[in-house]
């Protein structure tokens, strides 16, 4: 009896990973044939023309990656520094850290468009209206959608994956090696500086690529702080709107005049969004078995 429940518990663990294996070849193969005899250099350096049912996608190709950069550097030393507080400086049962803890858990769950909604009342509302009255200007100037409050949302949205990968990485950093250099007479900060951070250092950078894959990829939240329906020309300035792959694909699907013009479109911009996607985590991917190299060879 025990064994026969073992099979079937076996079997049915292995028909859902074919599953889903399936239907993520199905996906790949549907969006690679109708998108990669479309996906040229042409297609990848110019703009969008006639309404968007010709030319390219590098202003939206452009705006991803200025978008995800200005993400990954206000995410990551705010992530970092919270990590190594709670774990490293924290004393144990801190209220605080605990607190942190349960408000970096719930921010996990928010969904999405919670972000945007939360965006465009606090960062271009709130502290971009306050900027402009301070200012003196007497139009909207940071009180408006731009680049720069859309990749801070993204921020706080990725936040969780940043701390609670640092956290792990620092926790994977032995002891011994802390009480080491302790006893050697350095001091706390000297060692997390010169042994803890170099040796969690694989670990934080794989949280990093996690959090810039799905910042990437993200579309609900830049609805409401920055992304353009239609924009040609490039984001100059941190308060410019800009265009954006996720919510360009989502403009192809849904607002375009003539569905069958726009499908290769379409499906070629999918395509270059799913293998920027798939880029990112694979470097991830190889970071982490870096680190696990590494941490076998150390032993």
């Amino acid at each position: 009896m025990r064994r026969a429940v073992g099979a079937a518990l076996t079997s049915l663990s292995g028909l859902a990973a074919l599953l889903i294996v399936a239907m993520l070849a199905i996906i790949l193969f549907d969006v690679v044939r109708g998108g990669i005899g479309h996906v040229s250099w042409t297609f990848l350096s110019q703009p969008p023309s006639d309404g968007m049912m010709a030319g390219g996608i590098f202003p939206a190709l452009y705006g991803t990656a200025a978008l995800t950069l200005l993400m990954t550097l206000a995410v990551m030393p705010v992530g970092v520094l919270t990590a190594v507080y709670m774990h490293e400086y924290a004393p144990p049962g801190s209220r605080l850290a605990g607190a942190v803890r349960i408000a970096v858990a719930n921010l996990a769950g928010v969904p999405s468009i919670v972000f945007g909604l939360f965006g465009l009342g606090f960062f271009i509302h709130f502290v971009g209206g306050s900027m402009d009255r301070l200012l003196g200007y007497q139009e909207l100037h940071w009180g408006q959608p731009g680049i720069l409050w859309a990749s801070l949302t993204l921020a706080v949205l990725t936040l969780p994956v940043v701390i609670v990968s640092t956290e792990e990485a620092l926790r994977a950093v032995p002891m011994d090696h802390r009480t080491a250099s302790l006893a050697l007479g350095a001091t706390k900060s000297q060692t997390l500086a010169r042994v803890v951070l170099p040796g969690a250092l694989p670990g934080i950078l794989t949280g990093a690529v996690l959090a810039v894959s799905r910042g990437a990829g993200e579309v609900a939240p830049i609805l409401f702080t920055g992304a353009a329906y239609f924009l040609p020309d490039l984001p100059n300035t941190l308060n410019s709107q800009f265009m954006h792959l996720g919510y360009h694909t989502y403009v192809l699907a849904t607002q375009s005049p003539d569905v069958e013009a726009t499908r290769p479109l379409l499906y070629a911009t999918v395509l270059v969004l799913l293998a920027l996607t798939f880029a990112l985590n694979l470097v991830a991917v190889l970071i982490r078995a870096r680190t696990r190299r590494r941490a076998s060879g150390s032993h």
